[in-house]
C-alpha cells in the first residue's frame, strides 16, 4: 500500500518510509506532532530458523522510539487475526528478553484518533 508521506520532522531513519496502512500515518503524525524521535520498521527479529539455518519466522515492529529504547507495534487487525500476532509477539519476548516492545490494538489506536481527531478512515 501507497501512503502518501508527510514531510515527518522527529523521523530518525534514512529512506522515507512506507507504512502499510493509515493507522500507521496517523501514530507517525502523534509522534512527530510532539517531537518523539522515531524509526520505522528499522529491525526484524528472528523468531524461528530451519535445521539449515534459514529464518522461518520473523517479526518486524512497526516503530522503534531510540530515545525510549522501546518498539512499536500498531494493529487494526479483527481479533481473529490478532492471536497470531500475539503469539509473535510472546515469541520475541522469549528468545530476546532484553527487547522493549508495546502492542496497541485497534481499541488503543481508535483512542488516540479519538483524541488526537484523526481519520483513520483507510
Amino acid at each position: 500500500m501507497d501512503i502518501e508521506n508527510p514531510d515527518f520532522q522527529a523521523y530518525r531513519g534514512s529512506t522515507p518510509p512506507r507504512f502499510a496502512n493509515q493507522a500507521e500515518v496517523e501514530c507517525a503524525r502523534i509522534l512527530d506532532y510532539h517531537r518523539i524521535p522515531w524509526e520505522y520498521e528499522p529491525t526484524s527479529f528472528v523468531l524461528e530458523q530451519d535445521e539449515m539455518g534459514r529464518v522461518s519466522e520473523a517479526f518486524t515492529p512497526d516503530f522503534y522510539l531510540p530515545e525510549q529504547g522501546l518498539y512499536v507495534e500498531i494493529t487494526v487487525m479483527k481479533q481473529s487475526l490478532v492471536t497470531r500476532k500475539n503469539r509473535k509477539l510472546r515469541k520475541l519476548r522469549e528468545r530476546y528478553p532484553d527487547v522493549r516492545i508495546k502492542l496497541f490494538y485497534r481499541r488503543d489506536v481508535q483512542r488516540l484518533a479519538e483524541r488526537y481527531r484523526l481519520d483513520l478512515a483507510s
